[in-house]
C-alpha cells in the first residue's frame, strides 16, 4: 500500500472486512481520498459469510471492473437445495437463472479469500490508504468536519489526530463508530439458539449448491466450496457447546460422521455462536454513518447479511462522492438511512423467519412446513414462487432520492435497472449494460429524436451519460453526444417495450430515479434539485473499451483527486 499522502483524507473508512474494502474502492474508484483503517494486524481468517449475490457482484462490477477479480474464487451460479424432515427434497431454489442484473444469483466463497482479494486490488487506487493494527479511539462531529483520533499499534502506540470530510463506521457487530456515537442497536438476540459452524479440506462434495437439512432431530446446513473446502453447520442441543466456547474435535468429529470422515488437520475452523436480529436506531449521525453488521445484524438462513453491507455501501458511497465534488447537497446524504431502513428491516424479519420454518427443531411444524411446500409445488405460482426465491424482499425504494411519476414505466422507479448484453454502437458489439454507462448518472432514451433529447438536455438535469436505446430489431448507432445500443437477446427489448419516446433516470448505483417524456423533463429536474446542486447538461461516457478516466472532471478541493 502506499504511504499515507500529505493531503487529509477525504473520507476515514473504520473496519476493513468486506463491507469497508467495498466502500473503499467505491469511492477510490471515484477519486475519493481514502483512509481505511483496520484495528487486526490482517484481514480476517474467519469464514463468516458464505454467499455473494447477483447485485453484489455488479457492485463490484462498477468499481472498475471488480468482479473479474473476484470471480476466480467464486462456485458461481449456485442454489439451495431444501430436505425435509424426512430427508427427501422440497425444493431447489436457484433464482430465476436469466442473470437479470448481469451476474449469477448465488454464489458461494470463502470469505478470507474475498478479503485478500479485495485488499490486493486496493493497491490499483493510489488515493486508498490502508492501516492496519490501527483502531479509532475517539470522534467529535462538526458542521463541516469530523475530528478523529487513531492509535496505531497496541495501547502505548501513538496517538494521530485526523480532520475528515465523512466516517463511515465499516467495524462490524461491536463498532467502535456505534459506540462513540452512542447509536442503540433495535431488535433482539437469540442466545438459546446454538449453532456450531464447521469449515473442512479434503472434502468430497461435488455438489455446486447449498443444502438444507430440515430434520427437527438435527438441522443441518452443508455448503460445498472449492478445491475441496466445505462448510457444515449444525443446530446444538442444550449442553452440547456454548456460543463463543472452542468446540471440542470429539463433538466435531461426531456431527460430522455421517458426511465423512475428519482428522483434526481438516478442521480449517471451529466456532459456535448465536444469531442477532439487529438495527440500529440510525444509520447517520452527523457527517458519520454506519454500514453492514455495524447497521444491522441478522440470521444467516436467508443468505444476506454480508450483501446487506455491500448494498449499504452502494448506496452511500456514490451518495458521498456526489457531495465531496459539489454536485450535490447534503439532503441526499439523508437518503441513505431513508432508502436502506426499510429492505434491511424486510431482510432481518425475512432471516429470522426462515430460521424458524427451514430449521425448525419442532417436529409437527416441520411436517406442516414439509406438506405445504410439497402441496405449493404441485401448483405454477407455488412453484415459481419457491424456486425463483420470491420470497425475498421486494427491493424497491419508495422513498428518497426518486421521482414516481404517474404514465408508462412508473413500476421501474426505485427498482434496480437490469444489466442485459446489448449491442454497442455501429460496430455491434456485444457489451454488458453497465461497461457503457460508466460510473455517473445515465439517461437513456427509448425511441427519442433530436429534439427530444434537446429538450432533455436542456431541462437541467444531473451531468449524465446519453444513450440511446433501438427497439424493434434497428440497428444501433451513434449519434452527437450521444451512445446507441440496442436488443441482443430479447432483454433490451422486453425492459422497455412499450416506452417508446420516453427517458429512464438511471442513478450511479444502478437505481431507476424516473421515466419520463421528454416535456416532463424539468419537472424531473425540478424535483432532483431537492439533493443536486448544479444542474449541468448531458455528457458522452467513454467507450467500454477505452481506459475509464474520472467521468467528472480534473481537481476539487473538496477531497476528491479528479
Amino acid at each position: 500500500m502506499t504511504e499515507l499522502s500529505v493531503r487529509q483524507p477525504a473520507v476515514l473508512i473504520v473496519g476493513a472486512g468486506p463491507t469497508g474494502l467495498t466502500a473503499a474502492h467505491l469511492l477510490g474508484s471515484r477519486g475519493v481520498r481514502v483512509l481505511l483503517v483496520e484495528r487486526n494486524a490482517t484481514t480476517s481468517n474467519d469464514a463468516k459469510a458464505i454467499s455473494l449475490d447477483d447485485e453484489s457482484l455488479r457492485t463490484l462490477q462498477s468499481a472498475d471492473g471488480l468482479d473479474e477479480a473476484v470471480y476466480p474464487i467464486l462456485v458461481p451460479g449456485t442454489g439451495t437445495r431444501y430436505f425435509g424432515a424426512d430427508g427427501q427434497p422440497l425444493v431447489h431454489a436457484r433464482g430465476t437463472g436469466d442473470q437479470r442484473l448481469g451476474h449469477p444469483f448465488k454464489n458461494p466463497f470463502a470469505q478470507p479469500d474475498l478479503e485478500r482479494v479485495l485488499r490486493e486490488q486496493l493497491r490499483r487506487l493510489p488515493n486508498v490508504d490502508v492501516r492496519f493494527d490501527t483502531r479509532l479511539t475517539d470522534l467529535t462531529g462538526h458542521p463541516d468536519h469530523v475530528d478523529v483520533s487513531l492509535r496505531t499499534g497496541g495501547g502505548d502506540g501513538p496517538v494521530e489526530e485526523l480532520e475528515v470530510s465523512y466516517v463511515l463506521g465499516c467495524d462490524g457487530g461491536r463498532s467502535t463508530v456505534r459506540d462513540l456515537l452512542s447509536i442503540r442497536m433495535q431488535g433482539r438476540s437469540f442466545p438459546d439458539e446454538v449453532w456450531l459452524v464447521v469449515d473442512t479440506l479434503d472434502d468430497t462434495h461435488d455438489q455446486r449448491y447449498g443444502m438444507h437439512h430440515g430434520n427437527p432431530e438435527r438441522p443441518v446446513v452443508i455448503v460445498p466450496g472449492r478445491e475441496g473446502r466445505c462448510r457444515y453447520e449444525f443446530r446444538m442441543k442444550a449442553g452440547e457447546c456454548e456460543a463463543g466456547t472452542p468446540p471440542p474435535f470429539p463433538l466435531v468429529r461426531r456431527l460430522l460422521e455421517p458426511y465423512r470422515q475428519i482428522t483434526q488437520e481438516q478442521v480449517e475452523r471451529a466456532v459456535a455462536y448465536s444469531f442477532h436480529a439487529l438495527l440500529a436506531e440510525r444509520l447517520r449521525d452527523g457527517r458519520c454513518f454506519l454500514l453492514g453488521d455495524a447497521a444491522h445484524m441478522m440470521p444467516p438462513f436467508a443468505g444476506q447479511g454480508l450483501n446487506s453491507g455491500v448494498r449499504d455501501a452502494a448506496n452511500l458511497c456514490w451518495k458521498v462522492a456526489e457531495v465531496l465534488a459539489g454536485r450535490a447537497d447534503d439532503a441526499l446524504l439523508d437518503t441513505y438511512d431513508t432508502e436502506r431502513r426499510p429492505h434491511a428491516r424486510a431482510v432481518i424479519d425475512l432471516s429470522v423467519r426462515l430460521g424458524r420454518i427451514v430449521m425448525t427443531t419442532s417436529r409437527p411444524r416441520a411436517l406442516l412446513r414439509d406438506l405445504m411446500v410439497r402441496t405449493a409445488m404441485r401448483t405454477r405460482p407455488g412453484h415459481r414462487y419457491l424456486t425463483e426465491m420470491r420470497y425475498r424482499p421486494d427491493t424497491r425504494v419508495r422513498s428518497g432520492a426518486v421521482i414516481p411519476l404517474d404514465g408508462p414505466g412508473r413500476g421501474l422507479v426505485g427498482t434496480m435497472l437490469p444489466q442485459p448484453r446489448v449491442l454497442h454502437g455501429p460496430h455491434h458489439r456485444v457489451t454488458r449494460l453497465d461497461d457503457i454507462l460508466g460510473q455517473g448518472w445515465s439517461l437513456l432514451g427509448i425511441g427519442l429524436t433530436d429534439a427530444d433529447w434537446a429538450a432533455v438536455t436542456r431541462a437541467g438535469l444531473p451531468d449524465a451519460a446519453a444513450v440511446d436505446v433501438f427497439l424493434d430489431d434497428r440497428a444501433p448507432r451513434d449519434r452527437a453526444g450521444r451512445e446507441g445500443i440496442a436488443d441482443a437477446d430479447g432483454r433490451l427489448e422486453a425492459l422497455f417495450t412499450g416506452l417508446d419516446g420516453r427517458v429512464a433516470l438511471v442513478r450511479p448505483d444502478r437505481l431507476v430515479a424516473a421515466v419520463f417524456t421528454p416535456e416532463r423533463a424539468k419537472l424531473v429536474a425540478a424535483e432532483l434539485r431537492r439533493f443536486t446542486a448544479h444542474p449541468i447538461t448531458a455528457t458522452v461516457p467513454p467507450a467500454a473499451t477505452d481506459p475509464a478516466p474520472h467521468p467528472h472532471g480534473q481537481h476539487d478541493p473538496t477531497g476528491v483527486s479528479r
